[in-house]
């Protein structure tokens, strides 16, 4: 029941920072994940950043440049993108995920949203 719609993409100069927000339609507190992920012009979907109660986790490209934080009264998930490259251009996609019992999970994912990094 809840739906994640992505904002905040554009076009930013190599080396310039930008802010991406999740905002969901309901409360995000029940889930036990959510993250960002980046999907490059020809390479698959891959995870860039993650929060969970118990921290963070980054995809090795993004470390000391990408922070992931969460705004529970908001339900808002963001990601604070900095020195940004070339490389780091694709559409980010939100997603979040809920595992009430071991054998079931719970999974939505946002529209996207674009990110252009230029040289």
């Amino acid at each position: 029941q809840v739906q994640l719609v992505e904002s905040g993409g554009g076009l930013v100069q190599a080396g310039g920072s930008l802010r991406l927000s999740c905002a969901a339609s309901g409360s995000i507190r029940r889930f036990d994940t959510m993250a960002w992920y980046r999907q490059s012009p020809g390479k698959q979907r891959d995870l860039v950043a993650a929060i969970t109660s118990g921290g963070t986790t980054y995809a090795d490209s993004v470390k000391g440049r990408f922070t992931i934080s969460k705004d529970n009264a908001k339900n808002t998930v963001y990601l604070q993108m900095n020195s940004l490259k070339p490389e780091d251009t694709g559409v980010y996609f939100c997603n979040a995920r809920w595992t009430p019992v071991v054998e079931r999970t719970y999974e939505h994912w946002g529209q996207g949203t674009q990110v252009t990094v230029s040289s």
